[in-house]
């Protein structure tokens, strides 16, 4: 391995390493911009899985002597760049209607999911709770 492989191997874990700190955020600006860095983190991996710089990534020589290069890391880092594209375009459009519609590009919690986690929890931890059908005079018994 050279110097210039690792200086890359950091730079990929670092972009690695930004890309999903920002995903982790409640601003939705802040995730299309970790999307997009693990868009280009993703790139520079292939890149440096494609073999050692300025050279193409040759499989062999066929019987007349000439030499091929493997098209798969090309076609790999050209679907990853079509691939990221595609889902910073979604999330530019989100992030927009976000914005028309909220005035900000926060994510809020969402009570009515916190509220159906906090029965699912306590149905799970004990005995059913009462519930209002059992405490009326004609409703069902509790035994």
């Amino acid at each position: 391995m050279t110097t210039l492989d690792l200086v890359m191997a950091l730079v990929v874990a670092g972009l690695f390493a930004a890309g999903f700190y920002l995903l982790l955020d409640r601003s939705l600006m802040r995730v299309l911009l970790g999307v997009i860095v693990l868009g280009h983190a993703a790139n520079l991996l292939l890149l440096l899985t494609g073999g050692p710089p300025g050279v193409p990534p040759v499989l062999g020589a066929t019987e007349g002597g000439e030499r091929y290069a493997d098209p798969l890391p090309q076609a790999m880092a050209l679907t990853a760049i079509v691939i990221t594209f595609g889902i910073t375009t979604l999330l530019l459009a989100l992030v927009h209607r976000a914005w028309q519609l909220d005035g900000h590009d926060e994510v809020r919690d969402d009570v009515e999911d916190r509220r159906i986690g906090t029965i699912q929890d306590r149905a799970e931890s004990g005995p059913p709770l009462p519930t209002d059908r059992d405490q009326e005079p004609g409703g069902r018994q509790e035994r």
